[in-house]
């Protein structure tokens, strides 16, 4: 279906340079600045694989990143950035950051649209309790949401860390983890209403994705995650691109491929 750009959503791309609750290494908060220049590198362009043009599209608004300097409670900070956001546009793409971020980020597309429908890419289902003594840990956030009642229907996919403790908390959720075979049935796709997507760079093998702090081989491929979000058939509500540490990275590759992953979201959420 043909539509005029007046009639797509407003996207807002806002950067979480935030990694306060990383359990293993610091590093993250350089992702936004790292993305978005691998995004306005001259190497590539800004094309989306379905043909549309990013670089000046009337419909996308880069909204800045949060300002951690002096935040004596970043998820709230967080929380409010993302409610300011939602109030100026329709959708959001946020780059992180530790996995932490996507807690308050839900709590407030929580209080506009009540609860989502989440599609989690990840190498770990971040559903702890608590670890090492925190509760808001980058390892902790889906535990919290579910908590509160932000998650409608939630699917994991490219999860290979799977512990005990975890695999209760999932089954105490209501979390939905597929086998590598059941990810190619439609059924996972069908989601009733919009989604969110939460892309931990993790669910990649390492081999594309140095920049990252915990390497899990056995992941997804750049062009399988991609396949991923083609699938999805229902309207892309936001997403948020987590877990880059440019401290780790090799040639920006890592950079690229979140990058390449922001292209595609991005033109997914404009299609309405």
């Amino acid at each position: 279906m043909n539509r005029t750009n007046a009639n797509l959503p407003i996207v807002g791309i806002i950067g979480i340079p935030y990694d306060g609750d990383s359990s293993y290494l610091p590093g993250c908060r350089m992702g936004p600045d790292s993305i978005r220049e691998a995004m306005a590198c001259s190497a590539t362009n800004q094309v989306s694989e379905s043909g549309m043009d990013l670089q000046t599209h009337p419909r996308i608004q880069d909204l800045g990143d949060l300002d951690f300097t002096s935040a004596p409670d970043p998820r709230h900070l967080i929380e409010q950035g993302m409610h300011d956001a939602l109030e100026r546009v329709d959708r959001t793409l946020s780059l992180g950051g530790d996995h932490s971020i996507t807690y308050p980020i839900l709590k407030s597309y929580h209080k506009k649209f009540g609860p989502i429908n989440v599609l989690q890419l990840d190498a770990h289902p971040d559903l702890y309790d608590v670890l090492d003594g925190n509760r808001f840990s980058h390892a902790c956030p889906f535990a919290r949401a579910h908590e509160a009642g932000l998650i409608k229907r939630h699917v994991q996919l490219g999860i290979r860390t799977l512990n005990a403790h975890q695999k209760m908390q999932a089954e105490k959720f209501g979390v939905e983890i597929p086998s590598s075979f059941e990810t190619a049935t439609a059924g996972v796709f069908d989601f009733t209403g919009a989604v969110y997507v939460t892309l931990d760079l993790d669910v990649l093998d390492p081999a594309f994705a140095p920049g990252i702090n915990h390497y899990e081989p056995g992941g997804m491929s750049v062009r399988e995650v991609i396949q991923i979000l083609k699938k999805i058939d229902a309207p892309l509500l936001g997403a948020d691109i987590v877990e880059l540490n440019p401290e780790r990275d090799f040639q920006q590759m890592t950079a690229h491929v979140a990058a390449k992953f922001m292209k595609e979201i991005l033109a997914k959420m404009l299609i309405g």
